[in-house]
């Protein structure tokens, strides 16, 4: 475990700030809380839950053209060669980082990939959810906030890649694709944070109190 997580960090130096070890840590930690109470195998996950988001460079640089879930499960099936796992543990790790992606095709079976999808869901919304989009949306180069065109008009990876579009379009979608029961308890929670965090926001936004 030593060795995935010293390699995952290692890889993560590549990540922007809004995917980067810290983003990766907190996942891992909510893998091991989550997958504690739904009765995971935490050593897969663990490994799983550092690994998952190692091709983030990869989709960033090509501005969304990549999958980095995809390209994520390739990098880490090179990595998993040299460790001495079971082989149906290597597919479940490999499974498990293939699926977690909230846009992606790819839907998690097992429960270790189940518990991976939500932590990961899980830390993209509430404050640090919040943070992190206003984060990403600094690293592409958007504004604050567009009134002028609606979140569903706007283009990913653009000026008007904006937090709120993210919590139009993603965010406030979380909640319905949560799929242990433990990680539906805490997303309801950042949920209702969520809302009320945009709802004060559009006010100030458009010079209320």
């Amino acid at each position: 475990m030593e060795y995935i997580k010293e390699a995952a960090k290692k890889m993560a130096a590549e990540s922007s700030g809004s995917h980067d070890w810290y983003h990766t840590k907190r996942v891992y930690d909510l893998c091991m809380r989550i997958g504690k109470v739904e009765g995971a195998d935490l050593d897969i996950l663990g490994i799983a839950a550092y690994l998952h988001d190692i091709g983030r460079p990869f989709q960033d640089r090509a501005k969304g053209r990549i999958c980095h879930a995809e390209k994520g499960a390739e990098l880490a099936a090179e990595i998993l060669k040299k460790l001495t796992i079971p082989d149906a543990g290597r597919k479940n790790i490999i499974h498990a980082i293939r699926t977690h992606r909230f846009r992606g095709k790819n839907i998690p079976e097992t429960i270790e990939a189940k518990v991976l999808f939500d932590a990961d869901k899980l830390d993209s919304i509430g404050a640090v959810g919040i943070g992190r989009a206003f984060l990403f949306a600094g690293e592409v180069g958007a504004t604050l906030h567009n009134p002028d065109i609606t979140p569903e008009e706007s283009e990913s990876y653009s000026k008007n890649d904006t937090c709120y579009r993210e919590y139009r379009v993603k965010l406030v979608k979380v909640k319905d694709r949560i799929l242990t029961k433990e990680g539906l308890r805490i997303a309801l929670e950042r949920h209702a944070f969520m809302e009320s965090f945009f709802e004060r926001f559009l006010k100030e936004c458009s010079g209320a109190d």
